[in-house]
């Protein structure tokens, strides 16, 4: 990858060494496992005290407190999610108040909106998205920008990533790069153009880890 090697990847301190639910241990995370780096993603929320499960399947999803959509080709995820039921089951994980969390095709995936070219999409987060917006796979590479979660630079690293050219009312901006949103949320929902999980920094995944346990203790309540 493009500038991979230049760039200086700091391990940073887990804020919490275990991420828990009240009165229930550790939260789990369902990731995706159909393409990209989901091994990654399990890797790095394990690391930072999490149970994760790959998910494939429906049932794969029961006892999920969150869920990962991690990259690879939107088109390619879209159709199977719809073959195997998960669309209709993760929109309905979203509706109550479940925690998502998409990266790159995962991002697309989430979106209301989706050019170059158009296709469906889950649309849990009231944002446009424009497909390989960073250019061809050659073109990708690492970059380091400020973000609100840390006063450190945040590590992002685009691999043929989307641009989000526009966000609904109420969407939260937590990093930029380039001038357009790369990290986005809003709600229980959280998406990302880049792959935090292809870095040694953690931040993002913690965000999404506190999210998670926020939402689930949320839901504990309304039941």
């Amino acid at each position: 990858m493009a500038g991979r090697s230049a760039a200086k990847a700091v391990r940073v301190r887990p804020r919490h060494s275990k991420v828990e639910k009240r009165n229930k241990g550790p939260v789990k995370i369902g990731i995706v496992a159909i393409q990209g780096d989901f091994a990654a993603h399990a890797t790095m929320l394990q690391d930072l005290g999490a149970e994760t499960v790959e998910v494939r399947t429906v049932q794969d999803l029961e006892g999920c407190d969150g869920i990962v959509l991690p990259g690879g080709e939107s088109t390619t995820q879209l159709q199977f999610l719809k073959e195997e039921g998960l669309f209709d089951a993760i929109r309905k994980f979203s509706k109550q108040g479940g925690a998502i969390f998409g990266t790159c095709a995962g991002a697309i995936l989430l979106a209301t909106k989706v050019n170059n070219p158009p296709q469906e999409s889950l649309g849990l987060l009231d944002m446009t998205v424009l497909r390989n917006g960073y250019g061809r796979q050659l073109a990708s590479d690492v970059f380091f920008g400020p973000s609100t979660l840390k006063q450190e630079p945040l590590e992002m690293v685009f691999i043929r990533g989307p641009i989000i050219e526009n966000i609904g009312r109420g969407i939260e901006v937590l990093a930029r790069h380039e001038g357009k949103p790369a990290l986005v949320e809003k709600g229980n929902v959280l998406a990302a153009t880049f792959h935090p999980e292809l870095t040694d920094d953690t931040t993002v995944h913690e965000h999404f880890l506190e999210m998670t346990a926020r939402r689930e203790a949320q839901r504990g309540r309304a039941r």
